[in-house]
């Protein structure tokens, strides 16, 4: 059969971590091993009922047969306005601060679409997710990592960006909570971030999928409270982790207008929007009570105790893991993040995520997944025991 050659952005592109993740443990499956999935981040949650209902009306109303507004409805937009001032007590103005998005994943890539150009630099997190490599190598620009340590709270220090990669740079993407590592941000490092972007001209980019997921009592910050954070950036926010709503591909973006606006101009040529029973369905979640997010937050947050309490009784090492649903493990010593997570599926079929596919500087660790129920945390446990005592 014949070969047609791909073009040279498709030829840049990375191979898809998550998708070769997958491969590999549905070997495994076929092989016949007992796997425990504890790589993906793939809620395992049903979305709560009043938002399928919701869903369930918007299917039958006839307007929401046709095509939606190509920037989407102002009900969803007024929606996540509200939302934003009721959590955060920031003010969004619906109609030039809102861009919603099919799923942030989409978002994330076309925000390099929208502001890199060959030779430009995007700023990294380094362990970070591996999607915002795409849309940077889609255009052709160059990363420059920012390196997250454990001795830094896994946040960047600025000081460690050179002059010449300050001059390039055009975009800086963050993610508190933090995937993979499981670290939050405080308003001290949201300003000192906004003074670096106000000095250098940079756009930040903050994706905060995991907003609603803080422990020990702690609600994360979104980037938009702190003074002066919507002149230099955006927030990108998803229904999928706070909702449960990770299948149904609904995200949005608010913060700089210019930045809206050029989301919303480049989407014009991808899609017509998403389809408005989804988006009535976002709405409801966005306005109704929040009893579901708080109990899901607690849900995690006692599955972190429950895994955590017991890999460290096995001798294992994990970051404070303070958001997120991720728990972020220091393999032993004498192994890679590849070798532990290959030798460890291996010898007790449980699958988790090496940290390297995050980036160098996820060496020496590997991502822990708490979208498993209690049970399953229980097993996972007394594998890594079996593991550790080998």
């Amino acid at each position: 059969m014949k070969q047609f050659k791909t073009s040279k952005a498709v030829e840049r592109l990375p191979d898809q971590f998550f998708a070769t993740l997958i491969d590999k443990l549905n070997v495994y499956k076929e092989r016949g091993y007992d796997t425990l999935n504890l790589g993906q981040g793939n809620p395992d949650q049903p979305t709560p009922e009043h938002i399928v209902e919701s869903l369930k009306d918007g299917a039958e109303n006839p307007e929401f047969h046709m095509y939606p507004p190509f920037h989407g409805y102002e009900f969803f937009k007024e929606a996540v306005a509200e939302f934003y001032k009721r959590e955060y007590n920031v003010e969004i103005d619906p109609e030039t601060e809102v861009a919603i998005m099919p799923g942030s994943k989409t978002g994330l890539v076309e925000l390099s679409q929208c502001f890199l150009d060959p030779g430009d630099v995007a700023l990294v997190p380094d362990p970070g997710y591996p999607d915002y490599w795409s849309g940077i190598e889609m255009v052709g620009a160059q990363m420059k990592s920012m390196p997250l340590r454990e001795e830094n709270g896994f946040l960047p220090d600025y000081n460690e960006i050179d002059s010449e990669s300050w001059e390039k740079a055009k975009l800086m993407f963050l993610n508190y909570p933090n995937n993979p590592t499981g670290a939050m941000a405080d308003e001290e490092f949201f300003k000192k971030t906004i003074e670096e972007a106000e000095q250098h001209d940079v756009c930040v980019v903050h994706d905060f999928a995991y907003g609603a997921i803080g422990f020990d009592g702690n609600k994360p910050i979104s980037f938009m409270q702190i003074e002066g954070a919507k002149n230099v950036g955006v927030e990108v926010y998803t229904m999928s982790k706070t909702y449960n709503m990770a299948g149904w591909r609904v995200a949005f973006a608010v913060g700089n207008p210019s930045v809206i606006h050029a989301i919303e101009v480049i989407q014009d040529h991808y899609f017509c929007s998403i389809f408005g029973g989804l988006q009535q369905a976002s709405a409801t979640a966005l306005l109704s009570s929040q009893e579901c997010v708080t109990e899901l937050a607690e849900t995690y947050e006692k599955r972190r105790d429950l895994l955590v309490t017991g890999l460290e009784d096995a001798g294992y090492h994990v970051a404070p893991c303070q958001g997120s649903f991720f728990a972020w493990l220091r393999v032993p010593d004498g192994y890679t993040s590849q070798q532990f997570a290959d030798e460890l599926l291996e010898a007790t079929g449980l699958f988790v995520a090496p940290g390297v596919g995050f980036g160098k500087h996820g060496e020496g660790y590997v991502r822990i997944g708490l979208n498993n129920s209690a049970e399953t945390l229980t097993d996972a446990v007394k594998r890594f025991k079996d593991f550790a005592v080998k």
